[in-house]
């Protein structure tokens, strides 16, 4: 079976997509179908800082609809900008 190819939004050329779609959400297949792996990769490392800086419980639906919409800013928005007090390491 042929590798799923996608031409990364983010990145900006042809690269290995996703195996799967990430979640069952119509931006989950949005992003199968345009994210490659390579940038899901860099989006988990992002996600990591927005959980801890906005102090999210990803259990609940408000914390939820926030990773959403920061997911959409960053694949096919303006790009997710990092929380207003966010200092880097």
């Amino acid at each position: 079976m042929a590798e799923h190819m996608v031409h990364c939004v983010k990145l900006g050329r042809e690269l290995p997509g996703l195996s799967e779609v990430p979640f069952d959400h119509p931006l989950g297949q949005r992003v199968y179908d345009n994210v490659s792996k390579q940038a899901w990769a860099a989006w988990t490392e992002h996600l990591k800082m927005i959980i801890n800086e906005f102090r999210l419980n990803p259990a609940t639906m408000e914390a939820q609809e926030m990773i959403l919409q920061q997911m959409e800013a960053y694949f096919f928005g303006e790009g997710a900008a990092p929380p207003p007090d966010y200092k880097p390491q």
